[in-house]
């Protein structure tokens, strides 16, 4: 069971991971939909960990069966959510309904979810059986968490494609079944008795049966792990018809297309750029004529949309092109058109392949700096759009230097939460640069100055003139009317009369309002609502405080009455704990030094390798005392303690904006996970005769935990309160969690 406990915590790990990238792509790389993605995975594998419960204990022929469903399943889900754009009617380039998505996500993660979930509390069941404890059981499957995390990060790093990363997964379920169908009798047969033959008989013809059923997937899937490349191509094709090319990066999935002479960039289903439009020329040239001459220019992204052709009809001296997503360049490059390409190739243009906010540590001074990074719609992307950033671009600024980037709106009219995410950039690029200057438009171009900039055409019209630029949507005349209409003066008005609090790393505004963005598409009154404004409005009112403060405390008392619900309710607080903190850590860490995705798989790791750990050493230590009152009541104070110097140590390196290392957040992450696995350990043991009784509970409540920690925190508290306000409501938690002890 060992084997099977460990291919469990693999599979789980290995095929979540290849879901949630699949859905990523398959709703256009909206994030929030990713964590959506997450909380219902986790909810299904609870749900498994609740059903079957019946069962006292299964027999290694029941593994076998949910082992080879799980093979046969996860490439079919990948089918599934790659084809359901069509089978929903989908309309290419649109969303489908907020209800659509929903039901694609719930339907694709179910079949892996509750197996995964089902397949633990079974194993479990049966390794416990032989006088093991639940701990244990936890901690081996975790390892294998870890194993699937670095198998899901390695692969990634050597290029291998999502679908054969599928394939892989499938082919350890598959190769499972052989391996467990041992010639031993079910744990539950009798040993003696006349019953023994007969039901010999039966579990000899399912080893046979299910043996059989086994080889046949495994021969299957290596027979499509064969031909992967082509099914892959194949899939994608159904929703891109003129495909060239698709590869998945560490940023998202990145698909080529060609229809006639233009070529479309798409970066996880959503256009990024094509090749005949003007949206390189009108970012780059409006910013680049406000300065009198851009000798050094750094481009941050967006580099092969055309910025850089663009930008050498300014004759700049040097032009720094740094690039976060090398696939990208590597795989557009040789497509482009040949102005566009041999414009990369030029003397005076230096390419680097650097996440933008590290490159900025290091680099030298600038006359101008264009930031073509993502809207700032997610973690990832919101990161370049910050008070910080900010900070640490004008630092690079040479007496006069400018920044622009780009801010996608609607042209006419702006609704709040679209008004407050504006502005609450705005606020940030306020507090560091002395003039700030819009030119709406349907992507509005946004320049920020320590000096005056032009506030009107004259000056970059007769700039256009004079350095010769041709373009085809850039004229003085349109110049001239991006100055004088009428949208400009609204927004001049609006940026200076709206209230916004400023967006930061440590308070990232625009992620909240990214998500009402999202929703308002599909629930079109969400527009109206402001709901950061409700919660400072009413968060403060004494009645509302301390309703919310005292209400926890007196649940938690009242849990004490039952034991089996103070348990449930203990493990479900611990779950809910390491989530939330684990989410804001990685999200620091993104914040801090870029979301490289091989980082991102190194941090999990770090929390599954604290929850293997936990559950090991809170096993060991809980063995080894005769009296399982008082002494293994400390070991549960201790834990909770620990949950507390935790969030006292994050709270304190996030306040004063202090780096954390690769090194340090995963040792970090690893003591959240260790805190959960711990607190998991302690109340299996503490109090409990038959560990076989409270594996489905416990596990399943652990994971309902992590869920609403999932959605909760990186929905909501999160994005309305901060990550300082959020670790010290953690704080206050695992304060009141003393309750449950």
């Amino acid at each position: 069971m060992i084997l099977s406990l460990l291919s469990i915590g693999l599979i789980s790990i290995l095929g979540q991971a290849v879901l949630l990238r699949e859905l990523n792509v398959a709703f256009y790389g909206i994030e929030l939909i990713y964590l959506l993605a997450l909380g219902i995975w986790l909810f299904w594998t609870a749900a498994g960990a609740l059903i079957g419960r019946r069962i006292h204990i299964p027999s290694p022929t029941h593994l076998a069966l949910l082992f080879i469903i799980f093979g046969v399943a996860l490439p079919l889900d990948i089918m599934f959510i790659r084809s359901s754009h069509l089978l929903f009617g989908g309309i290419p380039g649109a969303y489908l309904s907020f209800l659509q998505q929903l039901l694609i996500t719930v339907i694709s993660l179910l079949p892996a979810g509750l197996l995964s979930g089902l397949l633990f509390q079974w194993a479990a069941k049966i390794y416990v059986a032989d006088g093991r404890t639940a701990a244990a059981a936890y901690a081996v499957e975790s390892a294998g968490g870890v194993v699937g995390g670095m198998a899901a990060t390695l692969f990634l790093i050597w290029g291998i494609q999502n679908f054969t990363i599928a394939l892989a997964c499938s082919l350890v379920a598959a190769i499972l079944p052989i391996t467990i169908m041992t010639k031993h009798p079910h744990p539950s047969l009798p040993h003696e008795g006349g019953g023994i033959q007969e039901g010999r008989y039966f579990c000899n013809q399912g080893r046979f049966l299910f043996r059989g059923a086994a080889i046949i997937l495994a021969g299957i899937l290596l027979l499509f792990f064969w031909n992967a490349t082509l099914i892959d191509t194949q899939m994608t094709a159904w929703k891109h018809p003129n495909l060239l090319e698709s590869r998945d990066s560490p940023y998202g999935r990145i698909t080529l297309t060609r229809l006639h002479d233009q070529i479309a960039v798409f970066e996880n289903d959503a256009l990024a750029f094509e090749t005949e439009g003007t949206e390189a020329e009108y970012f780059c040239h409006l910013a680049a004529l406000q300065h009198p001459h851009p000798r050094h220019v750094l481009i941050l992204g967006g580099g092969i949309e055309g910025t850089v052709h663009e930008m050498l009809q300014h004759a700049p001296e040097k032009i720094e092109y740094v690039e976060i997503n090398p696939i990208m360049l590597n795989m557009v490059q040789q497509h482009l058109p040949e102005t566009t390409r041999k414009s990369l190739g030029a003397p005076n243009v230096h390419i680097t392949f650097a996440d933008p906010r590290r490159f900025l540590i290091e680099s030298g001074m600038y006359d101008l700096i264009l930031v073509g990074m993502p809207e700032p719609s997610s973690g990832q992307a919101n990161r370049f759009y910050t008070q910080e950033f900010f900070e640490q671009c004008a630092l690079k600024l040479n007496p006069g230097g400018i920044l622009a980037f780009r801010l996608r709106a609607a042209e006419n009219l702006w609704t709040l939460p679209m008004t407050r995410r504006t502005v609450s950039i705005y606020r940030a690029l306020e507090a560091v640069f002395a003039e700030v200057l819009f030119l709406p438009g349907t992507t509005n171009i946004v320049t920020a100055s320590r000096e005056p900039l032009p506030w009107k055409a004259e000056s970059m019209s007769r700039r256009l003139l004079d350095r010769k630029i041709t373009a085809r949507l850039v004229s003085p005349n349109y110049i001239r009317y991006l100055f004088t209409n009428d949208r400009f003066f609204e927004t001049k008005k609006l940026l200076k009369s709206v209230a916004a609090p400023p967006n930061t790393d440590v308070r990232p505004v625009c992620y909240q309002y990214a998500f009402t963005l999202w929703l308002s598409k599909f629930f079109p009154r969400m527009a109206l609502i402001d709901f950061s404004s409700l919660i400072e409005k009413n968060a403060v009112k004494p009645p509302f405080s301390f309703l919310l403060w005292i209400s926890l405390p007196l649940a938690f008392l009242l849990c004490r009455l039952l034991p089996a619900l103070r348990r449930i309710v203990l493990v479900a607080v611990a779950g809910f704990l390491g989530m939330v903190l684990e989410t804001i850590l990685i999200l620091y860490y993104q914040v801090k030094f870029g979301v490289l995705y091989q980082d991102i798989g190194l941090l999990l790791m770090g929390f599954m390798a604290g929850l293997a750990l936990g559950a090991f050493v809170m096993k060991v230590l809980m063995s080894r005392i005769d009296d399982k009152g008082s002494l293994a009541r400390w070991y549960g104070i201790g834990l909770l303690a620990g949950f507390c110097l935790l969030s006292m140590m994050t709270a304190t390196k996030v306040a004063m904006s202090a780096s954390l290392s690769l090194v340090h957040t995963a040792g970090f992450l690893l003591t959240a996970g260790f805190l959960v696995a711990g607190i998991f350990a302690y109340t299996s043991v503490y109090g409990i005769q038959d560990q076989k009784s409270v594996i489905s509970p416990l596990y399943s409540s652990d994971l309902f935990g992590g869920c609403l920690g999932s959605l909760i925190g990186s929905l909501i508290l999160i994005p309305l309160l901060g990550l300082d306000v959020t670790t010290k409501s953690m704080l206050l938690l695992a304060a009141f969690s003393f309750l449950l002890i």
